[in-house]
């Protein structure tokens, strides 16, 4: 099992969803280790939603391990900071290195504007 201080960047966690009660799959974005505050993952929310026209889109070559059971889409403008064990169930997978990339350039072109 993937402990909260190995996550990593490109690594697609099950964790608590700040917009509702339930859980969500996300994507980490960044793990830094702050001095004081020890680990926190930088996340976007993944979504099943399709009405989401600047999402992106996951296809089976997008991930390094097993792909998400449906298919899903990266909300690159809604971002979550998971700064405890406690906000991470346990991990699901991870992206190729191409398509993290794809996620952060838009979430920089979304707040650079």
């Amino acid at each position: 099992m993937t402990t909260f201080e190995d996550l990593e960047r490109g690594d697609i966690v099950w964790a608590s969803d700040p917009l509702s009660e339930k859980g969500r799959p996300m994507l980490v974005l960044g793990a830094p280790h702050l001095p004081n505050h020890g680990p926190q993952l930088i996340t976007a929310l993944i979504s099943t939603k399709t009405y989401h026209e600047q999402s992106i889109t996951l296809r089976d070559n997008d991930y390094a391990g097993d792909p998400l059971g449906e298919r899903s889409h990266v909300l690159p403008w809604s971002l979550a900071t998971l700064t405890s064990t406690a906000d991470v169930d346990h991990y699901l997978t991870s992206l190729v290195d191409e398509r993290i990339e794809d996620v952060t350039n838009q979430l920089i072109d979304y707040i650079s504007t």
